[in-house]
């Protein structure tokens, strides 16, 4: 999450629906998932085909699938049935019972209480609800109807569990939320009992409703709402709050302009919500509640009994604010894509006359270029906090904001600085590439494609297109780092190539001719061997480090349909001279630090040709170098056919190697059949 980059994609066959939430087995790092309500899925991350997994079909429709990480999954059926995945597989065609007849399943959860597994799931049948309490080992089942408010319905469920006591919070269509305890030591079969239900909180504050749609609960105290809040006469907006149960206030509010589908989950101190296309993560922490806290009066940021939440701060220029004098909370933020990674989040303890990181910068906001640029060089030598990753993404945001605000205005060395200091990334200033890649700095683009692990590949993609398209006489003028090609590239643009001793893997040029037919351009850079680079050493440091920069193959291949045909020829070009370079070396490796592996030159050349295949058979320039790939690939293919014909004759021979203790001096001889 905090580098933003998928790291698997699976797809049922078309026609196929998913039916309920996919859940990792915690127990053997595993993914379960459900497709056309009955068939199961088991596999691991090695997988690629979902068709060649482990495939069950069960008896009856799934609703949930709950994976606890010291429990394994449990299934729970549309019928009111609970299984645990170990019993299911033994025999997936089971019977399952029907529990719940002609009620309909709203909800469900499932918990580990003193190494027990115990699921929970509420019902509605003709407006009555219902919830059951399923205790696994035990394999005893409850049953009770909860109390009806009058003139409303619940419309959510969340709920945690704590000494033997389960605790059920409802939002209700009145605006309201209220908590019913259920225990779990009741052994007595009685028939349906009734849940009283007490009011917890109204979702209103002055004059202002919150219309819920769900709510996670953050601890005991608080709670966070998703949902629309309005006063009358005036249009509802999107947004999301945090709750004090215990005092009954509101503590924070964040509105969502891209809306949201209502979706939320809470995991380890992160909120995850949906808000327009985006999944957005919120980090918080929460300490002892205390009603100094909860009505913003508290005064002394040192005292224990703080409540630690989150903050959002946005000034009027866009600035974004981390505020450490904050005494209500830590400034924590997550503005859409913006995903802050610092993982202690403590109230910083700072001097009542110390400025905090927005005071700072409004202070600065019209100082001149000298003194702004000295002041945050200060600043981040002196920003040794948990918080650090934070505060840069503040600086560097005003920096930019700077940088839109005065075009003649941009501070190259600096921006250099704070990159390779290694304590930024894309996701903390979305801008920063966008400017560079606008001023067309391809120095910078090339340090942050090295550095940032989080670089979304529509940005890597805008970078491999100007980095094609920019001229190599303007290259030459431009400093940067050539460490990765330097070692096989001649960067004196003589006719010969520096190289270290090489030794062939398995390609003979006098048998495969064909191979080296390519013609030579003018602009090439010549070899002794006739090989060329189609690119100068600068457009190949930087085509280097898109290659080495970290991209999902789905997400970039539709951008890369779009490079035009002669730069995606270019490219190509560029790739089959790695191609061959590499072949070259008896272990596959280019020389050099930063220098692209055997495996993502492969991968971004099918990549290539998976999007522009079409195109180069068409284009008469592509036509001998897809021929010449052709061929070299295929010479490839053979000597590696003809290796695994010897390979156990050559695995005999290392057994033959332990086996005999030579002397110091000996001569063998041994035949091959």
């Amino acid at each position: 999450v905090s580098d933003q980059k998928p790291l698997g994609c699976w797809s049922v066959k078309h026609g196929q629906i998913i039916t309920c939430p996919v859940v990792c087995n915690f127990e053997t790092h595993e993914y379960v998932a459900v497709h056309d309500d009955k068939v199961l899925r088991i596999w691991k991350n090695k997988d690629i085909n979902l068709d060649k997994v482990f495939k069950a079909t069960l008896s009856a429709d799934v609703y949930r699938i709950h994976s606890l990480p010291k429990g394994g999954p449990v299934v729970l059926f549309r019928g009111g049935g609970v299984r645990t995945l170990d019993v299911l597989l033994e025999a997936p065609q089971q019977e399952i019972e029907n529990v719940i007849s002609d009620e309909v399943i709203k909800w469900s959860e499932a918990f580990m209480e003193r190494h027990q597994p115990v699921l929970i799931f509420t019902t509605e049948k003709d407006g009555d609800f219902f919830v059951y309490v399923q205790k696994l080992k035990m394999n005893s089942l409850h049953k009770y109807k909860l109390e009806q408010q009058e003139l409303s319905k619940p419309l959510s469920f969340t709920a945690y569990v704590k000494n033997q006591v389960i605790t059920l919070l409802c939002l209700y269509s009145n605006d309201s939320v209220y908590r019913v305890l259920i225990p779990l030591q009741k052994n007595t079969e009685e028939e349906e009992q009734i849940l009283s239900t007490s009011l917890v909180l109204n979702l209103s504050v002055s004059g202002r409703v919150l219309k819920g749609t769900s709510f996670v609960v953050l601890d005991k105290d608080h709670i966070a709402v998703l949902g629309s809040l309005a006063a009358s006469g005036e249009e509802s907006k999107e947004c999301l709050t945090i709750w004090n149960t215990k005092f009954q206030t509101l503590q924070t509010s964040k509105e969502l302009p891209l809306g949201t589908s209502g979706q939320m989950w809470c995991y380890e101190e992160k909120i995850f919500y949906t808000h327009g296309k985006v999944l957005t993560v919120i980090m918080y922490k929460c300490e002892t509640s205390s009603l100094a806290a909860a009505v913003g009066k508290l005064k002394n940021s040192q005292t224990p009994d703080t409540s630690s939440f989150l903050n959002w701060n946005t000034l009027e220029d866009e600035e974004l604010v981390v505020s450490f004098q904050s005494e209500e909370s830590v400034a924590l933020k997550s503005e859409s894509q913006m995903t802050l990674r610092s993982k202690k989040n403590t109230v910083e303890k700072v001097q009542p006359d110390t400025l905090s990181v927005g005071q700072l910068l409004l202070k600065l906001k019209d100082a001149t270029t000298s003194v702004f640029e000295n002041e945050v060089r200060q600043l981040m030598s002196k920003a040794q906090t948990p918080d650090l990753q934070a505060i840069i993404g503040c600086v560097v945001t005003a920096i930019m904001n700077r940088c839109k605000a005065h075009p003649k205005y941009y501070p190259q060395h600096l921006l250099l600085e704070i990159v390779e200091s290694g304590d930024l990334s894309y996701s903390l200033c979305p801008d920063f590439m966008a400017v560079a890649l606008e001023k067309q700095d391809v120095y910078l683009l090339q340090v942050c494609l090295q550095r940032f692990p989080d670089i979304p590949e529509e940005i890597t993609y805008a970078c491999l297109k100007l980095f094609l398209s920019i001229s190599e006489a303007y290259l030459q003028e431009v400093d940067m780092n050539l460490e990765s090609v330097i070692c096989y590239i001649d960067i004196e643009f003589k006719n010969k190539e520096v190289k270290s001793e090489i030794v062939e893997n398995g390609f003979n040029a006098e048998l495969e001719q064909g191979v080296w037919d390519t013609k030579i351009r003018k602009k090439a850079h010549l070899t002794a061997d006739s090989e060329f680079c189609p690119v100068g050493p600068q457009k190949a440091a930087l085509l280097n480090a898109v290659l080495h920069s970290a991209c999902t193959e789905t997400f970039l291949l539709p951008h890369l349909k779009n490079l035009p045909a002669q730069q995606a020829v270019l490219f190509l070009r560029y790739l089959y001279y790695l191609y061959v370079k590499c072949s070259e070396k008896i272990n596959t490796t280019l020389p050099g630090t930063h220098s692209p592996t055997i495996s993502q030159i492969m991968d971004w050349m099918c990549l290539l040709l998976d999007a522009h295949f079409t195109v180069m058979v068409m284009l008469p320039e592509a036509k001998e170098l897809l021929s010449s790939l052709h061929k070299f690939v295929r010479a490839q293919v053979r000597f590696y056919s003809e290796l695994n014909k010897i390979e156990g004759s050559l695995q005999e021979l290392q057994k033959l190697k332990h086996q005999k203790d030579s002397q110091i001096y000996s001569i063998e001889v041994l035949e091959l059949i």
